[in-house]
């Protein structure tokens, strides 16, 4: 694990199947598979967008 992690605290998100099915797709497509990476990626595409609202 990358000790620069080690003190964020672990969420749960729950997710309807049609954000699942989106992020499996982006995880496919852009990130080789990796769910984690598509779920970071979006997470950072949606943390500039609400910093571009402000």
């Amino acid at each position: 694990m990358d000790e620069s992690l080690v003190d964020l605290e672990a969420i749960t998100l729950e997710l309807e199947e049609e954000t699942i099915q989106a992020v499996d797709e982006k995880a496919f497509t852009d990130h080789r598979g990796n769910r984690e990476a598509a779920l970071r990626d979006l997470l950072d595409e949606w943390l500039k967008a609400r910093e571009e609202e402000d």
